[in-house]
């Protein structure tokens, strides 16, 4: 079945992509939600809608309302961290029946990540599975249980990618599972080693995956030299070259700038990858960046 949404049509489209992520956080205001997606500007065809990622916040599913309310696509993100089977299928149809047309399948951080140490896992499928059952919902009118959906339940699908995950093999294996499962776009981890996400990339259209999905690059603004390093630590696919760490060092109280500077030159390296559809911006929160890094970047 076929997607009526923004982010479809320009898929299909062949332009260059941008989306933008937003985190409002633990808000029970929508005004607060939507405060938040307005600070990311015009520019961002859809937006994606955190869910939980770091922490206890407003549901995926209200902020993304809150976003069609505001004028603005949303990408609703859902984890099979929080969920199994029944509930992943139950918020999808609620999503569906709400207006949202386009999901982002992940497995989601661990909870001890996210500061929610004590709360257990679910994870009843992984999250190549939740693409499979998010497509068959979307292309048959099913659950996974064969029984037919009432209604009529359209949704772009989209999986996230690792791009530094070692050996290049494995990590070929795990995208393609994803792509074949239904994954119609590819949002990555944020770039900074740009050499090392062209070699991935050059390995992904040898094999053919580029001309099935749409991979956006995500672009991740560092403000300064101590939050680099904390992700380096604390995040495995954060993959931050000393080189720019140093950078941000140097920069002393220009960080910010030079954080922003630093995404505008990838962005710029990036756009002439061959398979590469656009970018991803991952605001960390800080979503007001957005707009500033749209006109560094002449996107």
């Amino acid at each position: 079945m076929k997607v009526e949404s923004k982010l479809a049509k320009q898929i299909d489209s062949g332009d260059f992509i941008v989306t933008a992520e937003c985190a409002p956080g633990a808000t029970a205001s929508g005004a607060t939600a939507e405060a938040a997606l307005k600070a990311l500007g015009a520019r961002p065809v859809a937006v994606n809608v955190a869910d939980n990622s770091h922490g206890v916040a407003i549901s995926s599913i209200a902020a993304s309302v809150a976003a069609m309310k505001a004028g603005i696509e949303p990408v609703l993100q859902m984890v099979t961290r929080d969920r199994n089977r029944i509930a992943l299928q139950s918020d999808l149809l609620g999503a569906a029946s709400l207006g949202i047309r386009n999901v982002l399948c992940m497995s989601g951080y661990h909870q001890t990540l996210i500061g929610c140490g004590e709360s257990a896992n679910v994870f009843d499928i992984d999250s190549t599975q939740f693409i499979g059952v998010a497509s068959t919902m979307s292309e048959k009118g099913v659950l996974v249980d064969g029984k037919n959906i009432d209604g009529t339940f359209s949704m772009l699908v989209g999986a996230a990618a690792n791009p530094f995950l070692k050996p290049l093999e494995l990590n070929m294996l795990r995208l393609d599972k994803k792509v074949e499962a239904g994954a119609m776009f590819i949002q990555t981890h944020a770039v900074f080693d740009i050499q090392a996400f062209a070699r991935w990339l050059e390995s992904a259209h040898k094999e053919g995956i580029t001309g099935k999905t749409a991979i956006l690059a995500g672009i991740y603004p560092l403000e300064s030299a101590e939050e680099a390093l904390k992700l380096r630590e604390t995040y495995a696919e954060f993959c931050i070259p000393d080189e720019v760490i140093e950078r941000m060092k140097k920069a002393g109280d220009g960080a910010r700038k030079e954080g922003l500077a630093l995404c505008a030159e990838t962005i710029r390296k990036l756009k002439g990858l061959d398979g590469l559809r656009g970018v991803h911006i991952l605001s960390g929160g800080r979503e007001a960046i957005v707009p500033d890094l749209v006109a560094a970047s002449g996107l």
